[in-house]
């Protein structure tokens, strides 16, 4: 038995988008959906009732943090991430991989895995497919990530074939040490960057290894949107029509819509927790930075189109005398309003897809936030 089963419900007459269900061992999920992150088994300043409360039905945590901090054994001896965390819905952690390459100045790439130093201590450290596995299946997530190699954006031609060749055998190498398929799927992750014969030969090589799940990976790493999109289009339709598809570190609204037009189904980005420390808000008419001086006086809510706990209870001015004071409750605040406004988003394009208006909900959405203005500043 798989550990995930993808069920297709519709395909948007318009887009093309699909509607679907992920079953895991902890509950189904309903698709397209965003993914908030909870790097170390928390999602920042929020409490699981919290998430719960506003819909978000599966969080991410980090396998490379978790190894460091509190380390797998501790988070295995609890009962795995569900226990540990106190969350009973699915749970998915990356490979740690990203971190291996975005952290760490000094690592160096061998067939066997990566060499590379410890961002916080700067002790030595080696990661491989085996250990990514190893430390995965200790944390017992629902859906865990093949460890791949992540390149730099933009990277040579020569280079990033020899990196799609290794992900494909590190990524053989990880289905071999994976201990327990039968209740964690493990995804394979595509790479390629920009070349779409080389995406396409990452694809078939992952294709060929029957994941339960298929990744696409090396995006959302500083190339444009349109670059981005330009990938998809041709990245997607390559991947298995009845497993699902996870597009890795995507979070801005524009981005989620057009992912979903393409065909992705699950989607992931610290991004609206971490703008949200900084008093930036999602709102339904684009950006709001709360902090500034303009709301300090400003007594409505921060998106009067919302209907979140933040939303309903508390004014512009109030969130800004806490973000500016440095009160952990703005913070909280703010999170809790941008992974809303982000959670309530996909449930808006799940409804358009199944009402076959996927791209006159995009229209209507785009100008209504912004993004149609050619000066327009958006996340």
């Amino acid at each position: 038995m798989a550990a995930i089963t993808y069920e297709l419900i519709k395909t948007c007459k318009q887009s093309g988008a699909r509607l679907g269900k992920i079953h895991t061992p902890h509950g189904s999920i309903d698709t397209p959906i965003f993914m908030p992150v909870g790097t170390l088994a928390t999602v920042k300043t929020l409490s699981p009732d919290e998430l719960d409360e506003m819909a978000a039905q599966v969080i991410l945590s980090n396998t490379y943090h978790l190894w460091l901090r509190p380390g797998e054994d501790i988070v295995q001896e609890a009962g795995g991430l569900h226990s540990f965390m106190n969350w009973d819905k699915p749970i998915l952690t990356d490979s740690g991989g990203y971190q291996v390459f975005s952290l760490s100045d000094l690592r160096n790439i061998k067939e066997e895995g990566v060499h590379f130093r410890n961002h916080i201590s700067g002790e030595k450290l080696f990661l491989s497919p085996e250990k990514a596995m190893t430390i995965q299946n200790a944390l017992g997530p629902d859906m865990m990530m093949a460890f791949d190699e992540c390149p730099p954006y933009p990277a040579e031609e020569e280079y990033m074939k020899a990196s799609v060749e290794r992900t494909s055998r590190w990524a053989e190498r990880c289905l071999e040490a994976h201990q327990r398929p039968s209740d964690q799927a493990l995804f394979g992750i595509v790479q390629g960057g920009e070349y779409e014969y080389l995406r396409k030969q990452s694809a078939n090589d992952l294709i060929s290894l029957d994941f339960p799940g298929y990744a696409i990976g090396g995006l959302s790493v500083g190339e444009p949107k349109d670059v981005m999109n330009h990938v998809l289009d041709f990245t997607t339709p390559l991947l298995p029509k009845d497993k699902p598809r996870y597009l890795m570190g995507v979070g801005s609204a524009d981005s989620l819509i057009d992912g979903a037009i393409r065909g992705v189904d699950m989607f992931d980005c610290v991004l609206p927790t971490r703008i949200a420390r900084n008093g930036a808000c999602m709102t339904s008419n684009g950006r709001l930075v709360v902090r500034n001086a303009a709301y300090a006086r400003d007594f409505k809510p921060i998106d009067e189109n919302c209907n979140c706990y933040t939303c309903r209870n508390y004014s512009r001015a109030y969130i800004r005398h806490l973000v500016k004071s440095n009160e952990t409750f703005g913070f909280r605040l703010t999170s809790y309003h941008n992974l809303y406004f982000l959670l309530n988003l996909m449930k808006q394009v799940r409804e358009a897809i199944l009402e076959d208006r996927l791209l006159d909900f995009r229209e209507a959405f785009f100008e209504q936030y912004g993004f149609n203005s050619p000066n327009a500043k958006n996340f």
